[in-house]
């Protein structure tokens, strides 16, 4: 007999999810935001070494950093006083 997850599955066809899914899939439909999923593939960078690498202002960079994190593509850890952005998603990589 097969256990059943005590977590519910979104319904199929649920309009309010693909919603939330489509607006993520737009936070990376831009060539420089791809570079930065390529880049981050290779390791964790700070936001300065992501800036440089796709030649943007840090602060440029960084708000792009913060709307992929909310929806679930980066991950952060901080060191002293240094934060690391990282993939948090490994399927990003297909």
């Amino acid at each position: 007999m097969a256990v059943r997850s005590k977590r519910q599955p979104k319904r199929l066809g649920d309009v309010g999810f693909f919603a939330e899914v489509a607006e993520c899939l737009r936070t990376l439909e831009h060539p420089v935001r791809l570079r930065m999923v390529q880049f981050l593939l290779h390791g964790r960078y700070t936001v300065g070494e992501i800036a440089d690498d796709c030649k943007l202002p840090g602060n440029v960079a960084s708000e792009n950093m913060r709307l992929r994190q909310r929806c679930g593509f980066w991950a952060i850890e901080r060191e002293a006083r240094s934060v690391f952005w990282q993939v948090a998603v490994s399927h990003l990589a297909d």
